[in-house]
């Protein structure tokens, strides 16, 4: 038989009233405790969330939901929908080019990830990058010349309030 004592603890004590609101935290009175008994337990929040794959396994492409581009020479919007996104792509620059990855709210562009190629230079690259787009937002993809080209897919991962969406 395990001892049992009471633990003071002001932050887990705000913890626990923070992820039990509906139990009004530990109340007036209560007081957390521990044990020196080992207890099992069995974690069923991904089946209890609703999702009952890993998360590696749940931002997988597939041949339903891989929305394919290929951008040179020009400025291209691949995103316009809300939500998180995973971006996979080969860059290709052969010779003088620039490209970009760009968030923009249409009227202020960020530049998340840019490339600059030289005259006799070849570059390859493989970009896998997650990202959210807000209500307004979206995500371009630029290429400055047909020396630098964008070739890959994109798929929505989770909606804007974080619900995933499963391959």
């Amino acid at each position: 038989m395990g001892q049992e004592f009471f633990v003071k603890s002001d932050t887990l004590e705000d913890k626990v009233r923070k992820i039990l609101p509906s139990q009004g935290g530990l109340g007036q009175g209560f007081d957390l405790s521990a044990s020196t008994q080992i207890i099992p337990i069995v974690d069923l929040t991904e089946s209890a969330e609703g999702s009952t794959l890993r998360a590696d396994l749940q931002t997988a492409l597939s041949f339903d939901n891989a929305n394919t581009f290929a951008v040179s020479n020009t400025t291209t919007t691949i995103i316009t929908n809300t939500g998180y996104y995973r971006i996979l792509s080969a860059l290709t620059m052969n010779g003088v080019s620039n490209t970009a990855i760009i968030l923009t709210d249409g009227a202020t562009n960020k530049t998340v990830a840019e490339f600059f190629s030289v005259a006799g230079s070849t570059i390859n690259k493989m970009l896998d990058l997650t990202v959210f787009v807000d209500a307004g937002d979206s995500v371009q993809l630029y290429s400055s010349s047909t020396s630098g080209s964008w070739n890959g897919s994109f798929r929505q991962i989770a909606t804007i309030d974080g619900e995933l969406v499963n391959p």
